[in-house]
């Protein structure tokens, strides 16, 4: 065994979980507190050497108000959370320990962390700062090092732009009547996969929504998307497909 442990808040479900798995395979002892089953906050921060808190965005900066107080300042403390700015401050003021934010960006549906994107951004780090990174690394990961900034700037295309397309596409499929079934039936490959995507993003409507609300670059995108659309309708319904192809060349 290594000779720390690792807590998860929020280790009962998606990708808590999955890190939970991770870790074990890896030889740490691993601590799971969920809403209602695992170790209280205080057991877990004297426990454990490292806690990552793992819960929805909506909840993830009261998680990191009630354990930050209880951390050692030898010890580390993460989050998973999809944006990094808020969640990584939060750390920072309510914590005496080390601070790392981590979003890995992968779902818990894949079997390996081979060639999967991992984004770190250290904020307050001294004896842990390779820990994450090597350890991740080690096992064919791809982890770039960047700002909290950075990184929302980035995740409101990534996520933001993405999230918000997939769900237009999808409230306008719906609102053509069109049976989904039928649809299966003369549809291509991509479009297969853009079915699939829809389906999964209208499941969890709650944290998807969050994850475009929450980014605070996100009306900048949302704008360059409305200018855009407006300009691509005007030239299709102009029947301009010379005035299409320059824009897109």
């Amino acid at each position: 065994m290594r000779d720390f442990e690792i807590g998860i808040i929020g280790g009962t479900g998606g990708i808590g979980r999955w890190f939970a798995g991770f870790f074990k395979g890896e030889g740490y002892i691993v601590h799971i507190t969920g809403r209602h089953s695992g170790m209280s906050l205080d057991e877990l921060a004297r426990t454990c050497r490292v806690v990552i808190v793992s819960v929805p965005i909506g909840v993830t900066l009261d998680v990191i108000a009630e354990i930050g107080p209880m951390m050692r300042k030898d010890a580390l403390l993460m989050d998973f959370t999809s944006l990094k700015e808020e969640p990584v401050q939060a750390m920072l003021q309510h914590s005496p320990s080390e601070v790392m934010g981590c979003h890995p960006l992968f779902g818990p549906d894949v079997t390996s962390i081979k060639d999967q994107n991992v984004a770190l951004c250290p904020a307050r780090v001294d004896r842990w700062a390779q820990w994450p990174k090597e350890i991740f690394e080690t096992r064919g990961a791809r982890v770039t090092e960047t700002t909290p900034k950075r990184h929302d700037e980035i995740m409101a295309v990534v996520q933001g732009l993405n999230h918000f397309n997939t769900i237009v596409m999808g409230l306008t499929l719906r609102d053509t009547g069109m049976d989904v079934g039928e649809i299966e039936k003369f549809s291509t490959p991509n479009f297969t996969t853009k079915l699939a995507i829809i389906e999964k993003i209208f499941k969890t409507p709650r944290l998807h929504s969050e994850i475009i609300i929450r980014n605070p670059d996100i009306a900048r995108m949302l704008d360059l998307y409305e200018k855009n659309l407006s300009q691509l309708k005007r030239l299709i319904t102009e029947g301009d497909i010379e005035g299409i192809t320059a824009l897109l060349t």
